[in-house]
């Protein structure tokens, strides 16, 4: 199933935007484990923050035009506890530095959670 959305976003530590940077691409840890970079629609980026990162202050929300991707992108179910039915774009390859078009700092609010985002579309 194809959706369309004017912009995704993935959540990764500074420095691992910064070691990005050096090399043209995010290679999170899940490429390697599920063969998939995790991403989501701005709306629901929320949840898998709260889920993984929770209290983390060295967040950054890479802001990706999908149109500039290089590798598939498949929208498929997140965990059992994401609201039902809802699906999440996973990336089958690398990350491309030239599809992040905004990098902003993902900070959680004083509870350690990470509050909802609006989609700018």
């Amino acid at each position: 199933m194809t959706f369309v959305s004017e912009v995704l976003v993935h959540l990764c530590s500074a420095g691992a935007w910064s070691r990005a940077q050096d090399c043209g691409y995010v290679r999170s840890d899940s490429l390697s484990s599920v063969g998939f970079v995790h991403l989501s629609t701005p709306p629901q980026v929320h949840l898998p923050a709260n889920r993984l990162y929770r209290g983390r202050d060295d967040l950054v929300l890479l802001h990706i035009d999908p149109a500039r991707l290089d590798s598939p992108l498949v929208w498929e179910p997140g965990v059992p506890t994401d609201p039902e039915s809802m699906l999440f774009p996973h990336l089958y390859g690398p990350l491309p530095v030239t599809a992040v078009t905004q990098v902003a700092a993902y900070r959680p609010g004083p509870d350690g959670t990470f509050p909802p985002l609006e989609d700018p579309t």
